[in-house]
């Protein structure tokens, strides 16, 4: 190894700093407000900046992998020393097929045993129709027939039936003359979780904290090296909280959970490293990688204030793929989404992973899918090896700030939730699931708006694509005899709006052999029109709306005869604000005056009211703009159509 000193590269020049970077950016932007262009507003109300620098972290605390407060992972080694876990979770209709499909995938990679119990199992109750019924020691055969349980660690979200699946498990290792330390892993008690879920509980919260006690317990005197307390903050991403929300009632839900605990008994050394969070991961790279640090750092914070010790403020965290963002229209860029959200997930220090099949939001996953999945993972851990550096988010300027930024705004969400009588006394009352209705209804917003750009669906739609089929699961059964009842959470995704428009064209072509038809009426040279013109082909086809056109016209006459020409019962009017005035009126008119008149749409929203109410009594029924909901408008041209 040489040791020789090479002198700093481009020493010669002078060091640019943020200033002057600024001052070039200004200076680039000609005019244009900098705060406009270069800084993105998060739906957590963080602003993001174009450049981070080391001013940025110069006040933030030293910290390292495996010391407290844990933003940089809980071991020093970070997933040098085992990785992490792919649990990958089989969605079919029997015990058998399930069986079939984790033997399959265990020998092709997978490391670990995901149980996706019945939503009726894991509140104890009579299960029917598709799931996993897990009631008795032979629908565990059924299910883990061939499975290596020491080899292998098994998680499970058990609900409030936790106690009973994990007797279920070690009485079938019993009967096989296997010992029931071979059980390791998560069977995961979270009723708050459930309630949110479901809406209900079939028995009262202090009968189900009495049982997650006594499941600790025998889980501890067995000597079980199984977490037995769950905490699934992705319900809340799943539902349309952004990641400050999700960061903080995924905290006040564990912090009720040792409060409750430690009440009866239990001292919070015993019951935190107990613990498992379940988060989310969405596309924004960098966001999911400083909400799984963030979520670290506040848990650590608030079980030392509690007076927890190291291993009590080490949090593990399982990370699963978002449903939020993924699409029933053009599914494969599924894959690219979820790349990028494995990608963070492992970044952010995951202990486990799920990768959601591509067409999940279609069907129940084939081999195909999940292979895809499956292998996915695979490759970042063998071909990228990203379990080999410790921490790679370490030390990233935008980074670091973003967790610090996360984490203080998550820790005010949780002190208020606090402040209202902890996680439970919120539910009740309704807050949480109140704000997540509200965030969710802005980001629903960004999307029918596209400023939040759906590739394939809402952006670049494919329109020669066959609309899939989608299988529907029948919901559950409402809780027979509930003690506890909350308004419910709904998952959603962002995508529904414009797949629910695609549905209703599909279904015309499928009648008629032809696509709703929309006229563009261009005037001018290509430069006064193709804006508005281009616009307004994405705004329609994002609801499976086929446009035409013809030679740009010179006069309101010509343009209002090639559209009646062509027959389509849309007609968009696409040239500027400077020549609307002269244009618009008796064009419009000339379509309204025809025997079958079309509806006659302006692309542009006018500057003034009376300009609007002018276009109006002209014959203009409706404007599209970059401010306009794209599904609504489109659903109600369908509607008026007859379609």
């Amino acid at each position: 190894m040489s040791t020789v000193n090479v002198p700093k590269l481009f020493a010669e020049f002078p060091a640019a700093t943020p200033a002057d970077w600024r001052k070039a950016a200004e200076e680039a932007l000609a005019g244009a407000p900098f705060e406009k262009k270069l800084i993105t507003r998060t739906p957590e109300g963080i602003d993001l900046q174009p450049i981070y620098t080391a001013e940025d972290t110069a006040r933030l605390p030293e910290m390292w992998p495996g010391l407290p407060p844990f933003a940089r992972g809980t071991d020093p080694l970070g997933q040098r020393t085992e990785g992490w876990y792919l649990c990958q979770e089989p969605d079919t209709a029997s015990a058998a097929a399930f069986n079939q499909a984790l033997l399959h995938d265990l020998q092709r990679g997978q490391n670990a045993v995901s149980l996706p119990l019945h939503p009726a199992v894991r509140l104890g109750t009579q299960a029917t129709g598709r799931g996993l019924h897990l009631a008795t020691m032979e629908d565990v055969e059924q299910v883990l027939h061939g499975v290596d349980l020491a080899a292998v660690p098994l998680f499970t979200q058990a609900g409030i039936a936790a106690q009973l699946v994990t007797s279920l498990l070690t009485g079938w290792l019993d009967r096989q003359g296997r010992p029931a330390s071979d059980l390791h892993g998560a069977v995961l008690s979270d009723p708050l979780g459930e309630l949110v879920a479901g809406g209900a509980l079939p028995v009262g919260l202090p009968q189900i904290y009495d049982g997650m006690v006594r499941h600790l317990r025998d889980v501890r005197q067995a000597g079980l090296d199984l977490r037995t307390v769950g905490i699934n903050a992705a319900l809340w991403a799943e539902g349309g909280a952004n990641a400050v929300q999700e960061l903080a009632f995924g905290l006040a839900t564990g912090v009720e959970y040792l409060r409750e605990l430690h009440r009866r008994g239990l001292s919070l050394n015993e019951a935190a490293p107990r613990f498992l969070f379940t988060h989310a991961l969405g596309s924004n790279l960098f966001m999911e990688i400083a909400k799984l640090r963030a979520a670290r750092l506040l848990w650590a914070r608030a079980v030392g204030a509690a007076g927890g010790d190291a291993a009590a403020q080490r949090l593990v965290c399982h990370g699963r793929t978002s449903r939020w963002n993924k699409t029933v229209l053009d599914p494969h860029v599924n894959l690219l989404r979820t790349t990028t959200e494995a990608f963070a997930g492992i970044v952010g220090g995951c202990a486990g992973l799920q990768v959601g099949a591509f067409d999940e939001c279609i069907r129940p996953a084939d081999d195909f899918s999940r292979r895809l999945a499956r292998n996915l993972q695979i490759i970042l851990a063998e071909e990228c090896q990203l379990g080999r550096v410790v921490d790679p988010a370490g030390g990233s300027w935008y980074v670091e700030t973003l967790t610090q930024q996360l984490a203080a705004k998550a820790w005010t969400l949780f002190q208020d939730v606090e402040a209202r009588g902890g996680m439970a006394a919120a539910l009740l009352k309704g807050h949480p699931q109140a704000l997540v209705e509200k965030t969710a209804a802005e980001r629903l917003s960004a999307a029918e708006l596209r400023r939040d750009g759906i590739i394939g669906t809402n952006l670049h739609p494919n329109l020669r694509e066959k609309l899939p089929v989608v299988e529907t699961v029948p919901p559950t059964s409402a809780v027979p005899g509930a003690a506890v009842t909350v308004q419910p959470l709904t998952p959603r995704r962002r995508a529904e709006p414009f797949e629910a428009l695609r549905r209703r064209t599909e279904a015309h072509l499928a009648r008629t052999g032809a696509r709703p038809k929309v006229f563009l009426a261009t005037f001018g040279p290509r430069k006064q029109h193709a804006p508005r013109a281009e616009f307004s082909a994405g705004f329609f086809a994002a609801g499976g709306f086929e446009t035409v056109s013809a030679k740009s016209s010179e006069t309101a006459a010509s343009a209002a005869s090639a559209a009646l020409a062509s027959g389509a019962p849309v007609v968009v009017l696409c040239s500027t604000d400077d020549t609307y005035p002269v244009l618009v009126p008796p064009c419009a008119q000339a379509l309204k005056a025809a025997a079958n008149p079309p509806l006659v749409v302006l692309a542009g929203l006018p500057a003034t009211p009376e300009l609007q109410a002018q276009f109006k009594s002209a014959g203009v029924d409706e404007f599209i703009h970059v401010r306009a909901n794209c599904p609504k408008l489109l659903d109600g041209f369908l509607t008026r159509l007859g379609l």
